[in-house]
């Protein structure tokens, strides 16, 4: 029974590595670069521009999406193509950011 009982442990511990991991500044920067670059290639040329990123230099877990209300659907669409390819904390981190992308957007 240790030995199930140790097994158990660690595949907890791992999933909680994991976790972890997902919500690291560096992962979160490369998915919302990943995310802002597939909503610029979705986007009519005239917006393209109007969509980027920022990461607070004092805050790295701080990022703003800088984009244009015309421009907030191929936001929200990447975010959605991208979700189930994230890990598990990076995703309910950007379910949670793109539900504040639309609240701001009705705004």
């Amino acid at each position: 029974m240790a030995n199930e009982e140790m097994l158990v442990l660690n595949r907890l511990l791992k999933e909680i590595e994991g976790l972890k991991e997902g919500l690291d500044p560096a992962i979160l920067s490369g998915w919302y670069q990943k995310v802002a670059s597939d909503a610029r290639a979705e986007a009519p040329g005239y917006l393209t521009d109007s969509i980027g990123v920022v990461q607070d230099p004092i805050l790295p877990m701080k990022f703003e999406f800088k984009t244009s209300r015309r421009a907030v659907r191929h936001v929200i669409d990447a975010i959605d193509r991208n979700l189930e390819a994230m890990p598990l904390a990076t995703r309910l981190y950007f379910q949670k950011v793109e539900e504040l992308i639309q609240a701001e957007s009705l705004r």
